[in-house]
């Protein structure tokens, strides 16, 4: 699967996602765009988005984008907050649905 890390993510959640092809929006240059258009560049190149944004799902109308949205729910979007969801971020890598947003963690 390709992955995209949203720029709210450490981007350092990156090497614990083995098995799939992870890139942050700023290795994309993408840094600077906005949730819409974000995920509406991410569709074209990717299968899933990954984020910290719990609001996004509030924010866009995620069923007209072509890409599954995994919202990570931590306590703060460092890394050592993030490693305790990595299974779950690996099981949801796999069973995300595009247009669909799933939620790992408490």
């Amino acid at each position: 699967m390709k992955v995209l890390l949203d720029e709210c993510v450490d981007w350092r959640l990156l090497r614990e996602i083995a098995g799939h092809d992870v890139k942050t929006a700023r290795q994309m240059g993408w840094s600077t765009i906005k949730n819409g258009e974000l995920l509406a560049l991410a569709a074209k190149e990717f299968d899933v988005f990954v984020t910290v944004d719990r609001n996004l799902s509030f924010q866009q109308k995620l069923p007209a984008f072509d890409i599954a949205v995994i919202v990570l729910r931590a306590n703060s979007n460092r890394l050592a907050d993030l490693i305790p969801l990595v299974s779950g971020l690996h099981e949801s890598i796999l069973t995300a649905k595009r247009g669909k947003t799933t939620f790992v963690g408490a």
